[in-house]
């Protein structure tokens, strides 16, 4: 056996700049994958590279390693290092100002040689000569960061999109050169006539200075619409982030005073006023109101709040003055682990789009190598020169990667954004992966399908026994230590039926997942368990002849002997009825798989028109029930759970599904979260991925189709030079444009359903 310790793994988030296509990508993973024991997923649409590496290598050698492979690197400051929103955005607006200037000049530079070029009747005396003055500073300065990006990939024997650029614009430029001082190009009186084919030589050789001011145009106002669009995609993580709030005013005694949301800690009580936005997540001590969650949680009305009540941080107060207790600070907050997992979920890539990436990987240095075999095929069979340098220079331009790389990012990020607004947080493409092809569902009962808001309904206690009051003193007791909502109702009822009487401490205790918890009270020992199969007698025969089916029941033993049994009770959420319907409309079957009784599965299985009922599932039972669906009936199951029993079987199915009001243990076993707690938001999740997915499928048909087309005509001379920039151009704004839709998507099915509380049979 094995004494070696297993390998530590970290992960490292890096912003790469210079990248510029998805063979960018492609060259960064693969270099970053050289170091041992290194795995890299790069972004294009973000510049974000996600890094997993042992702790031995330090950031420093990953920023290093980068920076060889041609591109800058950087390891983002820390939230409170980091520079203020108002300083980012002076940087960001700085560098968005120089592109937008270098692309202005660029067109007042190129536009003129373009009309020149482009229309004969308007090409006076030396026109050539006046356009040769135009477009030189933009071969040079206008196409310079191409030319720097594309020096510093031939430093590194590397081949990017800006390779293909700065070569087409330095051959169509060079080539225009030596016609007008040695190719009787420059004569006075010459006039050239304009095709989008290019045509054969009349004895002067044509110029080609509206593709060498073309190509750097196009491509610099594609890359500039690109960087807005793709901003754009980013929206919902931007307004997510502008959710956070700056300064808090903190409540000391009688008085107040303001403080930096930093300088704020878990257990100090701050003020809330009208319209103000929730400081932190935390608990009310005073005050009622409504809260709007729907920028944090996507729950369209507001949610009435009194002391006891949880807030999330980022809810807009719309009522009264409210004093609210923190109860988690900074990255522990509900706001920040869904801005964490939007992140994370935007770094990832779909299969497609890592088959996009390899084939990126070597399209460039094949485009290079079909250039050079074009250019010597068109010389070597007696055709005219420029005939030969036009073909050459139109494959150089025409073949672009970029759309490829834009492909799944934007869709994914756009996705992701629109996800969140609408309360539903998936970990990456997998798991939209995983929903667009789910079959199965198994679904958790309490806290799920039901409210989880539970109450007791009942406690019938033994005759000659402690006592009704005794027994549920001591339940609420040892219920004290649970998380679990049956639990949280019989500690409630407790303290409110017995006000004169605290609850006295639990020492020892310990909760059985699926089973129910023990514990000392008082020196003595008290569990909380769900019943066996059969009552004790005594018990039996003391319960009333009441129909139960709705109600869970729970024992209550002292030192050993059943004292009493605890019956409580669950309503089905509304949501619940609408989900399970459009579940099948969407071809996904429900499995109904609780730990409870047999008949209160039924009941609600009953009411929501589930067949597959599972009762008195045990946590290894639900793990075993999915690798059974899995495995034996070659079903693609999801899981819907909000327990620590369900974490099991939400790691082991092919999507696990966690509803947002879970525990910490499900949400972390979960591919995805529902936000507000509302399985309805399901349907909404299942019909997003097939959308993004069908999108990502449309971005990478156009991006290889493109190609695929436009690659041959420029190889046989049918595509000018300055046309095929445009095309590329055009190819990477279609993609960042059908990737925008997702933006505006809306689940109209549900729109649809929301006018009739229930559904019905639809024909």
């Amino acid at each position: 056996m094995s004494t070696e310790p297993a390998l530590v793994l970290v992960t490292t988030d890096l912003t790469v700049g210079g990248m510029t296509c998805a063979a960018c990508v492609r060259r960064v993973e693969k270099k970053l994958a050289k170091l041992d024991g290194v795995t890299a997923t790069v972004n294009l649409a973000t510049g974000r590279a996600r890094v997993s590496h042992p702790a031995a290598i330090r950031p420093g050698e990953l920023v290093a390693t980068v920076e060889k492979a041609g591109y800058t690197a950087a390891i983002p400051e820390p939230p409170k290092k980091r520079q203020s929103k108002d300083d980012q955005g002076e940087g960001e607006t700085q560098e968005a100002r120089q592109e937008r200037d270098r692309l202005l000049i660029t067109a007042l530079l190129a536009v003129p040689v373009l009309v020149l070029s482009m229309v004969p009747d308007w090409q006076f005396r030396n026109w050539q000569w006046l356009c040769f003055v135009l477009a030189a500073p933009v071969a040079v300065w206008g196409s310079w960061p191409f030319h720097v990006r594309a020096a510093r990939g031939l430093r590194h024997s590397a081949a990017t999109m800006d390779t293909l650029v700065s070569l087409g614009v330095v051959a169509s430029f060079s080539w225009s050169a030596y016609a007008l001082f040695l190719g009787g190009a420059g004569e006075p009186g010459m006039r050239m006539p304009f095709s989008l084919v290019p045509s054969a030589s009349d004895g002067v050789a044509h110029i080609y200075l509206e593709a060498a001011v073309g190509v750097p145009l196009f491509v610099l106002a594609g890359r500039f619409l690109e960087a807005r669009a793709r901003h754009g995609t980013g929206a919902a993580l931007r307004s997510l982030a502008q959710l956070a709030t700056k300064e808090v005013s903190v409540r000391e005694g009688s008085a107040e005073r303001l403080v930096p949301i930093e300088e704020l800690w878990v257990g100090q009580v701050f003020v809330v006023r009208p319209g103000e936005r929730v400081a932190t997540d935390g608990e009310v001590v005073e005050g009622s109101s409504a809260v709007d969650l729907s920028l944090v949680t996507g729950e369209s009305e507001p949610v009435e709040v009194q002391p006891g009540s949880a807030v999330i941080g980022g809810a807009v107060n719309a009522g009264g003055l409210l004093l609210v207790r923190a109860t988690a600070v900074g990255a522990e907050t509900q706001l920040a682990r869904i801005t964490r997992l939007v992140t994370e979920a935007q770094a990832g890539k779909a299969k497609a789009q890592r088959l996009a990436d390899a084939v990126a990987g070597v399209f460039v240095p094949v485009v290079l190598a079909l250039a050079v075999t074009v250019l010597g095929f068109w010389l070597g069979a007696g055709a005219d020169p420029q005939a030969a340098i036009t073909a050459c220079v139109a494959v150089l331009v025409v073949a672009c990667p970029c759309a490829l790389g834009l492909a799944t990012p934007t869709a994914l990020t756009a996705a992701t954004g629109r996800g969140a607004q609408l309360g539903v947080l998936v970990k990456g493409p997998q798991a939209l992966e995983g929903l667009q092809h789910l079959d199965t569902v198994v679904l958790d009962k309490t806290g799920t399908l039901t409210s989880g808001h539970m109450s007791v309904a009942r406690v019938t206690a033994v005759p000659d026994g402690l006592g009704k009051e005794a027994a549920l003193r001591l339940a609420g007791a040892v219920e004290q230590g649970s998380e679990h909502p049956l639990g949280r109702a019989i500690v409630s009822y407790a303290r409110r039926a017995l006000p004169e009487r605290p609850l006295p401490d639990v020492r020892d205790f310990r909760a059985a997942a699926g089973r129910g918890v023990q514990g000392r009270v008082e020196g003595r020992l008290v569990e909380v368990v769900a019943p066996d199969d059969e009552l004790p007698p005594a018990l039996a025969e003391a319960l009333p002849a009441v129909e139960t089916a709705a109600h869970t029941p729970v024992l209550v033993k002292v030192d050993g002997v059943a004292e009493a049994l605890i019956e409580v009770g669950d309503v089905v959420r509304p949501g619940s009825y609408r989900a399970v319907h459009r579940l099948r409309r969407l071809g996904v079957q429900p499995v109904l798989a609780t730990g409870d009784r047999e008949a209160p599965a039924r009941a609600v299985a009953a009411a929501l028109g589930i067949e597959d009922v599972r009762a008195r599932c045990t946590p290894e039972d639900k793990a075993e029930l999915v690798r059974d669906l899995r495995e034996e009936q070659g079903c693609r199951v999801a899981v819907v759970g909000d327990g620590v029993n369900d974490a099991a079987a939400l790691a082991g199915a092919d999507l696990g599904i966690a509803m947002g009001t879970g525990t910490d243990a499900a949400i972390g076993a979960a591919d995805v979260t529902l936000v507000r707690g509302d399985i309805e938001a399901l349907g909404d999740a299942v019909l997003l991925a097939r959308r993004t997915l069908g999108t990502i499928r449309v971005n990478l048909v156009w991006a290889f189709g493109y190609n695929v087309v436009t690659v041959p005509l420029a190889m046989v001379g049918l595509l000018n030079p300055m046309v095929a920039a445009a095309a590329m151009s055009l190819s990477s704004l279609l993609v960042v444009g059908n990737s925008l839709r997702l933006r505006a998507w809306q689940p109209s099915t549900a729109r649809k359903q929301r006018i009739s509380p229930a559904p019905r049979d639809e024909r």
